[in-house]
């Protein structure tokens, strides 16, 4: 076991990783050669729900949308470690309970946080 180890267990992950992208790769080739190749204008022309387009796409948003965009990936994987905590709790005793007080008080504060700089509010 000389510097060139690699274990057999990776061996299936690079397989199966290979055969994605390949997969990926080939059908995307072949259906260069059978999708319809007709673009006219109402087909370029960018769609908003149905409305004519009434701005630039490449329009400024505010900073508000990411805010509210990475408050809420915070509060969702909230709720998966919830869930996940939830299903083990038998197992993992007093100790874990502790850990969640904590972890739940850690987010509080951050909720808190972002409360107090109005990230909640949309009229500023």
């Amino acid at each position: 076991m000389s510097g060139s180890y690699l274990p057999s267990e990776y061996l299936g992950i690079f397989l199966f990783i290979l055969v994605g992208i390949a997969f990926g790769a080939v059908t995307l080739w072949i259906g260069r050669f059978f999708r319809m190749k007709r673009p006219y204008f109402e087909k370029l022309v960018a769609y908003e729900s149905g409305n004519p387009p009434t701005e630039e796409p490449r329009m400024r948003f505010s900073v508000k949308f990411y805010m509210v965009a990475i408050l809420f990936i915070v509060f969702d994987v909230e709720a998966i470690y919830l869930y996940s905590w939830a299903v083990v709790y038998d197992k993992l005793g007093m100790f874990a309970l502790i850990e969640m007080f904590l972890f739940i008080a850690l987010l509080l504060v951050g909720y808190l946080y972002a409360w107090k700089k109005g990230a909640f509010q949309w009229g500023k």
